[in-house]
């Protein structure tokens, strides 16, 4: 509707990694023109340790405001676009009204890597790097590049 934000909802499974890094980047370079959310179907305690790190190193990003949340919290809301991150959040997604546009994206979840810290970290950082392209290729299209641009 015109005047109204655009929002999107990012969902993955456990919404303590991919999820929450894509709700985050895609606040930050839509400066807030978008309003943005993640959760998941099976959400975890916290945020990966990993990932708040990841984000606040190389992208300068705080996600002490984010927490997991279940995909049950926005049930009834309203979305432009709904972004699953993984085919069994995609599989599972639950309808949402208004018929938001669906679009899966799959990145493999940084949360199941294994080897050393630094091996790990590396995985965080290239899922946020991926994400991050991802998501100025989609800021590109129109309906997006109209929901940033300036009044």
């Amino acid at each position: 509707m015109p005047g109204e934000k655009l929002r999107v909802l990012f969902l993955c499974t456990g919404n303590s990694a991919r999820s929450q890094m894509a709700e985050a980047l895609l606040r930050a370079i839509s400066r807030g023109r978008i309003e943005v959310a993640s959760a998941g179907s099976d959400p975890r305690p916290e945020i990966h340790p990993l990932a708040v790190d990841v984000m606040s190193r190389a992208h300068g990003l705080d996600l002490a405001g984010q927490i997991p949340k279940s995909w049950d919290r926005f049930a009834g809301e309203r979305f432009g676009y709904v972004i699953t991150l993984c085919a069994r959040a995609a599989e599972r997604c639950p309808v949402f009204p208004g018929d938001p546009e669906r679009i899966q994206w799959h990145f493999d979840d940084p949360a199941e890597a294994e080897g050393t810290n630094a091996e790990r970290r590396r995985v965080f950082e290239r899922t946020a790097t991926e994400i991050m392209a991802r998501l100025r290729i989609w800021l590109a299209l129109p309906r997006q590049r109209e929901a940033l641009r300036e009044d």
